[in-house]
């Protein structure tokens, strides 16, 4: 992972130190269970714990002893006997490497959530912000990208703010998903280890026990948890489209905060990229990137193969530290946003009234017209508004077989802007509730 989309936080989890640690505390904590149903001395987990505890794990000659063992949790147990002694006998009594190395994996994961959802958090709290300043600052809503009705800035922030609120608790699921731990031994039977060591186990390191393992925790569980980090990169995405859409010259309705000194192009002095957010497109593909691979990892030979172990080494880690690079980015983003209420309105007007044709419709419609004539008769004057540059308004007033079904009070009433607002607060209310 390059230090470029990497937080300090989230890197460590990752990192060998931290991995060889939550090994030894696994160990450990088996052994105690082990020690309480007296199948080893309590005085050896005392010494496991004594010993291993203070002990600096050394990355070097664990890979060292590897390139000769060619197994990685081998090597750290002889690593952790050159500490432990005479004991060291009795660490790993019954269990299997995968119950050290998916274990691990699910604490990494956990902990990695957690980090993920307070990002989400300050990235909640920054829509919620932009969308109460700017609930009534009317913009034009577009569908295929092109002038629809009216809507305000302030939704807008909020469908990305009900769209964030379900991503955390989608996150919240999977990572009570992958909140277990197996110590059940080969193929998982417990035949040479207690289900109650398991259970201990777990207790400590705040996981529940897998309650059928084959080895392997199943990997559906994991499946679930990195398409939940692409649904969350993908929302990312979202909202980064919309801000390089706003962005982009010719609409200029808001824009990634310019600091002072900063460049956006080598040969243009007068360039005011949206960077920040394409690349938030760009990391929200690296994340989705890691889905496909987790799912095929679902399906495994028998009680267990390795297929899955190289994919994991690498998803782990890059999708996390990626989407916490990610959320942390966006939400800066969203908090320093520029926002042009008065370009906005310019927008909307450009096509001077156009965008209120639906109504001039419905009331046509009410008044006793057809709806195919009532199409017709509108569509009619739009297309001069297209075309020619004409006034909506005024093309309707001149148009007599719309005057002869509405009178000109009438349609004047159908282009006041607040009638498409008048329902903001109720949307806002399910979003963000009473308060």
């Amino acid at each position: 992972m390059i230090s470029r989309y990497s937080r300090p936080d989230m890197v460590a989890i990752w990192s060998p130190e931290t991995r060889f640690r939550i090994w030894f505390e696994i160990e450990a904590h088996a052994c105690d269970a082990l020690a309480e149903l007296g199948v080893i001395p309590k005085e050896a987990a005392r010494t496991i714990w004594e010993q291993g505890g203070k002990a600096e794990f050394n990355v070097e000659r664990i890979d060292e002893i590897e390139s000769v063992t060619k197994h990685d949790v081998i090597a750290f147990l002889t690593h952790l006997a050159e500490f432990v002694g005479e004991d060291s006998r009795f660490i790993h009594q019954g269990m299997t490497s995968s119950d050290v190395l998916d274990t691990t994996f699910n604490i990494q994961l956990v902990r990695a959530a957690d980090i993920l959802l307070a990002d989400l958090d300050r990235v909640l709290a920054a829509l919620r912000k932009r969308a109460f300043e700017h609930k009534d600052t009317v913009r034009i809503g577009r569908s295929h990208g092109i002038h629809a009705e009216p809507t305000t800035m302030g939704l807008t922030f909020a469908r990305f703010y009900a769209e964030m609120d379900r991503n955390r608790a989608r996150l919240v699921a999977a990572r009570a998903e992958v909140a277990t731990g197996a110590i059940s031994g080969a193929v998982g039977t417990f035949a040479n280890i207690d289900p109650r060591v398991e259970e201990h186990v777990c207790e400590k390191l705040g996981l529940k026990p897998e309650p059928i393992s084959t080895q392997v925790i199943p990997r559906d569980r994991h499946a679930i948890f990195f398409a939940t980090l692409g649904v969350i990169a993908s929302s990312i995405e979202n909202v980064a489209i919309e801000i390089r859409h706003m962005q982009r010259t010719e609409v200029l309705e808001a824009e990634e905060f310019f600091s002072p000194g900063q460049k956006g192009s080598s040969a243009m002095p007068h360039k005011r990229n949206p960077v920040l957010t394409e690349n938030l497109t760009g990391l929200a593909r690296l994340v989705r990137m890691a889905v496909t691979p987790a799912l095929e990892d679902v399906a495994l030979w028998h009680e267990r193969d390795i297929s899955h172990s190289s994919v994991e080494r690498g998803i782990g880690p890059d999708t996390t530290i990626h989407l916490d690079f990610a959320l942390n980015r966006l939400a800066s983003v969203i908090e320093k946003l520029v926002i042009y209420p008065e370009n906005m309105l310019r927008n909307l007007n450009k096509f001077r009234g156009l965008v209120h044709s639906q109504r001039v419709l419905l009331a046509l419609t009410q008044a006793g017209v057809s709806r195919e004539d009532a199409y017709r008769l509108v569509q009619r004057n739009a297309m001069k508004v297209w075309e020619q540059g004409a006034d909506f308004l005024e093309e309707l007033l001149g148009d007599p077989e719309v005057t002869a079904a509405l009178s000109e009070a009438e349609i004047r009433e159908k282009f006041d802007l607040g009638y498409h607002t008048k329902h903001v607060d109720t949307i806002f209310r399910r979003v963000f509730g009473e308060a």
